[in-house]
């Protein structure tokens, strides 16, 4: 409430010097500087939409200008955002003469979608090349922020989060997650575990995996661990793999979205006198196999749950909300994953029962 207070008394006084882009802040390298898109308007004719496609709308931007001393790769990092939504900035970085759109090339655009510290790469810039960087605020969101051009990463790798699949399962409260540090990674150190809730403003650190050797110096390939989550809904993990020294960037691993509820989770299952379950017939199906299993409304084809790869073991679902809907049957898909052989899928309708 504070920091709204704060954006509604900020709204009232001028905008940021570098509202206009004949007004743009020139940046230095390795220089951190802050700044707020509240009260920021758009010169409309000195932005085109067009040439970034979906990738951004323009409601309140601000201008800056980088020049590198030197040719290379530079790193333009934003942290220490704090905002009125969750959205956060989003960047354009593009060559051309200032206010002509028709020069324009642009080179970047990112539109973050957090609240984290993130850093866009900026690779092969020239020597004394004037360089345009566009800072707006995600669908109108007002944000204050530090923005830096370095040499060196800081943050989190931008990188577009996969949509939350519809119909995704609702897990057990305990998770696992794997990962594999591919070889091309030489200078990779240790494996960061981030976590966010789906209306959360930032990632959270929930682990931190340091990379294991065995006696020959051989690095090892595969890490797993399990995290708790600590209430339902929707988490994004990603895991990030960072070198030492740092001056070599972070590089995204792998992002996945899991889900947890009270309500419905159920696999490999539970129990609740009274309740309607759907029993999935595991049992036929080789010791140490992997399954994965899709329940359908046989009427109408429309999918109910879909539960990721789990060993063959206990197969109770918990189907109340199905049963009070008016289903006696589902449709179950079963694609068999065996330890051995070739996968193969099943096509079953069974029956949802009330236990006595």
């Amino acid at each position: 409430m504070t920091f709204f207070l704060l954006c509604v008394l900020a709204a009232a006084h001028a905008q940021v010097a570098n509202d206009n882009i004949e007004n743009r802040r020139v940046l230095q390298a390795e220089e951190t500087i802050t700044s707020s898109t509240v009260g920021c308007t758009v010169q409309r004719n000195c932005v085109d939409e067009r040439l970034t496609g979906k990738c951004i709308e323009y409601h309140n931007d601000q201008w800056f200008e980088f020049r590198p001393a030197t040719a290379g790769t530079y790193y333009v990092n934003i942290g220490g955002q704090r905002c009125r939504d969750v959205r956060g900035v989003q960047l354009v970085v593009l060559t051309g003469t200032p206010c002509q759109p028709a020069t324009y090339r642009i080179l970047s655009c990112t539109s973050l979608g957090t609240q984290d510290d993130l850093f866009v790469p900026l690779p092969n810039l020239r020597a004394g090349q004037p360089y345009l960087l566009d800072v707006d605020g995600y669908l109108k969101d007002y944000c204050t922020f530090t923005l830096q051009v370095s040499g060196r990463a800081r943050g989190l790798p931008v990188a577009a989060p996969p949509a939350v699949p519809q119909g995704l399962p609702a897990m057990s409260r305990v998770v696992s997650l794997s990962w594999e540090v591919p070889d091309s990674l030489t200078a990779v150190r240790a494996c960061r575990v981030l976590r966010r809730e789906l209306h959360e403003f930032r990632a959270r650190e929930v682990a931190r995996v340091e990379l294991r050797y065995d006696t020959f110096g051989r690095r090892r390939a595969a890490y797993a661990i399990q995290d708790t989550l600590p209430a339902p809904g929707q988490y994004l993990y990603q895991i990030v793999a960072e070198g030492e020294p740092a001056e070599d960037p972070p590089v995204l691993l792998r992002q996945q979205w899991l889900a947890y509820s009270k309500l419905r989770p159920i696999w490999p299952g539970m129990t609740a006198a009274g309740a309607a379950f759907l029993t999935i017939p595991v049992a036929r199906y080789p010791r140490g196999a992997q399954l994965a299993v899709v329940v359908s409304d046989p009427q109408t084809g429309r999918m109910l749950r879909r539960l990721p790869t789990a060993p063959a073991g206990a197969g109770r679902l918990y189907a109340q909300p199905w049963f009070d809907a008016g289903l006696r049957q589902v449709a179950v898909d079963i694609t068999c994953y065996p330890s051995r052989g070739i996968p193969y899928t099943e096509h079953l309708l069974l029956p949802l029962a009330v236990p006595e």
